[in-house]
């Protein structure tokens, strides 16, 4: 089976919540997909599924606006796999779709917290390079940053999630 990504509908989300149910070991992440869909820092071309050849949904990436210093940024989280699915690349032909909408959407930025080995590969690397800051204690080599194409240097400093992060 093959498998291929779009953005993802309104009418996906009882499925979207189902991979991320089964991704990880609790609610907390389907439970911060279903906030951040209330919240301004949403946009829904920047939410991502992978579908099969049946076009079932195996995978999900969001991208949401925060604040980093003055300016604005993007954050990737959560990223989820449905576990007969992972392993296989599905996660990988995500986090290329998610960097390719940003980048055509402008966006000139992308932070995650993440495995830097996994990350890395995509062009992550630790945010300090680029003088931004987590809100939380995390190793710098975890909390990661992508400049894209039309980055310029800026924004710097202190990312601010939004609210539901904080939430859950």
């Amino acid at each position: 089976m093959t498998i291929r990504t779009r953005v993802e509908n309104p009418a996906d989300a009882p499925a979207t919540r189902r991979v991320h149910m089964a991704a990880f070991p609790g609610p907390e992440e389907a439970d911060l997909v279903d906030a951040l869909r209330r919240d301004s820092a949403w946009i829904p071309a920047l939410s991502l599924v992978a579908v099969d050849d049946r076009d079932l949904i195996v995978g999900h990436v969001l991208l949401t606006r925060l604040r980093v210093g003055d300016g604005d940024g993007l954050s990737m989280a959560p990223v989820a796999v449905a576990p007969e699915w992972q392993r296989k690349g599905v996660g990988a032909a995500l986090v290329r779709a998610a960097l390719a909408a940003a980048e055509t959407a402008g966006e000139r930025l992308v932070v995650v917290l993440g495995d830097p080995d996994y990350y890395g590969r995509f062009g992550f690397e630790p945010a300090s390079r680029h003088r931004i800051s987590g809100p939380f204690e995390a190793p710098d080599a975890y909390f990661q940053a992508l400049p894209l194409p039309g980055y310029d240097g800026g924004p710097h400093g202190v990312c601010r999630y939004p609210a539901p992060f904080a939430e859950v």
